[in-house]
């Protein structure tokens, strides 16, 4: 028991107590909710990223003198193409904000499992910020710990060229991630979590970064994390610094440093407001269009020491137990609304500019002109099935063949809930669809609108309680829900995964056709990450 509520007990007044917390560089006081939980909202992880801290890796956080509220979100990182509000809130470069959720009463000998969430967002954007624990810690019988935090994205988080490795740091955004992750390591235990028992879980580019803490300093073990979830896996472009160079001069060019002798110096001393002006989106070279995902990570030679594929083809990874998945129709929210066969070629170059002729050949035989969706024209479809694929899906079960190689346990799935509205507008089940059935649609922005809180509810305990078992024992099938069909590990022999359907959760096989895409995929994987 924390030793303020203690005084709180001894005077009488448990009811209106606020949870007060101390660590060694502030005093967060919290909030006790009626469920039964405790929330310490936008407490610094790290210091401030502005000034002299653009683009180096996070510092510790500034000591507080006196208690501080934490009682509202951080806000989140600016957004590329995001306008500047000097009277916002919402969206700040002072982001590297922490939110914790633990169960009202538990203390540092409660060593509860903690599930550390690592959001999206494509690596240019905060997308899936300010999700609420408490649903998932009720759920689970108030037996886990919840984490979730703010990463710089787009040009805060991601800038490459020679000339911020001379004078900085590549990849600060992922290195946001390590520090939070050194946070919790460091003092989680004062809201009741177990160090020694962290799972982190990420949600598209999240995902990705999961794949990027695994692969961290070429497969390092730092003790920081025992199990991980890879929520619809995103593994875009992820080119080398020379090929960057580009991005850095359309940026110092936006912000008035092209034609300076320190380009670095002048950008840090700009405002934010000239820098968010400049951090937009632009065509790849060589191409005319822009790409979906602009700003992304970037080989540094130390925490990211190759491409994805690479790394794990080498076993550089760490060994824990994983689950990961994707769903249906991951590429329908991304892919050009294209006319034909040509245009899917243009539209995944676009994305990806190293994509030879014999590769477009080839996904013209692979994705031939699929059966229209409504809203859309004729060969939407194939690009979305071939973004989709190629980005999201066949990453995740190159992993998940990679993992098992090694024997570790690994468990895969997809999902295939539809949405009426989704459906409707031709878009399946769009990417990372599952976010409010893993959270609660009560805990998840917007989570209320989707028919996870109606028609679709029945799936929404299924696919929690499988997450919560996996935060809780590394296995999903340990705490699962009642009458709910165990979940077979993967393995590359029968490829096994566990399909969510409404009222018909089971497992399947990896189709044969889909299997055989995803060797086309992950054979160039190497090749179009460049």
């Amino acid at each position: 028991m924390r030793r303020f509520e203690l005084l709180l007990i001894l005077c009488g007044v448990v009811a209106a107590a606020s949870p007060q917390v101390e660590l060694d560089y502030a005093t967060y006081v919290g909030t006790s909710l009626a469920a039964g939980v405790d929330q310490f909202l936008g407490m610094r992880f790290a210091a401030p990223p502005l000034g002299n801290l653009r683009w180096r890796a996070p510092a510790d956080p500034l000591v507080e003198t006196s208690p501080v509220q934490a009682a509202a979100h951080g806000p989140i990182c600016y957004n590329l193409g995001a306008a500047f509000d000097p009277t916002a809130t919402t969206l700040s470069e002072d982001c590297l904000f922490i939110d914790v959720y633990t169960p009202s009463g538990a203390s540092e000998t409660s060593k509860l499992p903690v599930w550390f969430f690592i959001q999206g967002g494509g690596y240019i954007q905060n997308s899936n910020a300010n999700y609420n624990g408490t649903d998932v810690i009720v759920e689970s019988g108030s037996n886990i710990v919840v984490v979730n935090f703010n990463y710089r994205v787009a040009a805060f988080g991601f800038l490459a060229s020679e000339r911020v490795v001379s004078n900085g740091t590549l990849n600060v955004g992922l290195l946001d991630q390590r520090k939070a992750l050194l946070w919790v390591q460091k003092y989680i235990s004062k809201f009741g979590g177990d160090p020694n028992h962290v799972v982190i879980h990420g949600v598209s580019a999240g995902g990705g970064s999961v794949t990027h803490q695994l692969t961290a300093f070429g497969g390092r073990n730092d003790g920081l994390f025992i199990g991980a979830i890879g929520e619809s896996v995103f593994w875009p472009r992820e080119a080398p610094v020379s090929e960057l160079e580009f991005q850095f001069d359309l940026f110092a060019a936006a912000a008035g440093c092209l034609n300076v002798t320190d380009q670095i110096a002048c950008l840090r001393a700009q405002n934010t407001s000239t820098l968010v002006a400049a951090n937009i989106v632009h065509p790849f070279q060589g191409r005319t269009s822009n790409p979906d995902f602009f700003y992304t990570p970037t080989i540094d030679g130390d925490f990211v020491q190759d491409h994805l594929y690479t790394l794990f083809r080498e076993g550089k990874f760490i060994r824990v137990p994983i689950m990961l998945g994707d769903d249906d129709n991951e590429g329908t929210d991304f892919a050009a609304n294209v006319s034909t066969a040509a245009a899917v070629i243009s539209f995944l170059m676009d994305n990806y500019p190293q994509l030879t002729p014999a590769d477009g050949t080839r996904i013209s035989q692979l994705y031939p002109q699929l059966p229209p969706l409504p809203d859309h024209a004729a060969f939407f479809p194939s690009a979305a099935a071939a973004y989709g694929e190629g980005t999201f899906t066949c990453p995740s079960n190159f992993i998940a063949a990679q993992i098992n190689g090694v024997h570790q346990p690994v468990w895969n799935y997809r999902f295939s809930v539809v949405q009426a509205n989704d459906a409707a507008a031709g878009l399946g089940v769009p990417h990372a669809s599952e976010i409010p059935a893993i959270f609660g649609p009560a805990s998840v922005p917007g989570g209320t609108s989707t028919t996870f809180a109606t028609t679709n509810a029945p799936i929404v305990p299924v696919v929690m309680n499988y997450w919560i078992s996996f935060i809780r024992s590394l296995d999903p099938n340990t705490h699962r829900f009642a009458g709910t069909p165990e979940w077979v590990q993967f393995n590359t022999a029968t490829q096994s995964r566990l399909k969510f359907v409404l009222n018909d959760t089971h497992i399947e096989e990896i189709p044969a056709d889909e299997a055989t895409r995803c060797a086309f995929w992950n054979e160039i994987g190497a090749s179009i990450e460049q």
